[in-house]
């Protein structure tokens, strides 16, 4: 493939990312404000860009996968940064999970300048991003959902194109208030189910045979904190973040979220608690000592 594509932020989810395009035939220029990244990407075989405005000036596509909002307006709106010093027609396909308004600011001033947007935000883990799996909510139109496609098929297994840009991160709000949601239900659940003094095996066994069963109980939690693994896949600092653009969104929506505003909160107390770079099943642990009752786990595990 002979166009290359630019690749701006190579965190945890990045870096899987950029690197499973360089691997299956993409030719990158990458540029991150950390080294290492970089240079895990240039012993692939992609290129490094000397800035932003580097990357900009060479690429017809640029993808930006950045922390959040404010990030992403100073990388493509910024003095330096992707608009001012890209081509007519040049199309961004952000990826970062950022605040709606963000997102329709950028697609406008994009639009406006002669260029395209696509907004893309990532469902699962880091660990999915490595392996090549992640899920994709896409906001595009029609054309320009034509031109990302084998991108994003080369970065993960499962792409839904959700509608006009704008789609695809409004969608990613809604999926994670109900999987952050469920997070905080079940540490809540199974630190009640400890001061019981109940079976946990035998508990799990009858919450996934009702309707009680979802999936962060029956994959997360199993895979992660119930086997004494808090190492993140996606941090509580990363939940409240999102957490609180759900919140914001939908204030600016006129739509009432009582409960998205209590996880919110509930999310504080556990950054305030030293949970804030555990993964976010860690909630569990994080309860459990607030209730002083023993970090709940698996027969057999004791991390």
């Amino acid at each position: 493939m002979s166009t290359e594509i630019g690749f701006i932020g190579l965190g945890a989810m990045g870096q899987g990312m950029a690197l499973n395009l360089q691997r299956k035939g993409f030719s990158l220029v990458v540029y991150d404000l950390r080294q290492q990244p970089v240079a895990k990407l240039t012993a692939a075989g992609a290129r490094a860009g000397e800035s932003v405005a580097d990357v900009a000036r060479q690429c017809r596509i640029v993808v930006t996968m950045l922390p959040g909002s404010a990030e992403v307006e100073q990388i493509i709106l910024g003095d330096d940064g992707v608009l001012a010093n890209s081509a007519s027609g040049t199309l961004v396909m952000d990826m970062s999970t950022v605040d709606p308004a963000t997102t329709d600011a950028l697609e406008t001033r994009l639009r406006q300048s002669g260029m395209r947007f696509v907004d893309a935000p990532v469902g699962r883990l880091a660990s999915h991003a490595q392996a090549g799996e992640s899920l994709f909510m896409v906001g595009a139109s029609p054309e320009d959902f034509i031109v990302v496609r084998p991108l994003l098929e080369a970065m993960g297994t499962t792409i839904h194109h959700c509608g006009a840009p704008g789609t695809g991160i409004r969608t990613k709000l809604v999926n994670n208030f109900l999987a952050i949601g469920l997070c905080q239900m079940n540490a809540e659940a199974l630190t009640l189910a400890a001061r019981f003094g109940l079976d946990l095996e035998t508990t799990l066994a009858v919450l996934g045979g009702t309707t009680a069963t979802n999936g962060q109980l029956r994959l997360n939690y199993t895979s992660k904190v119930l086997r004494g693994d808090v190492e993140p896949g996606f941090t509580v600092d990363l939940a409240h973040k999102d957490m609180s653009l759900v919140v914001n969104a939908a204030n600016a929506a006129s739509v009432p979220l009582p409960s998205a505003a209590i996880v919110r909160e509930s999310l504080s107390l556990a950054r305030a608690g030293g949970f804030g770079n555990k993964d976010f099943s860690a909630l569990l642990d994080h309860w459990c000592e607030r209730a002083r009752v023993a970090p709940v786990r698996l027969k057999g595990e004791h991390r």
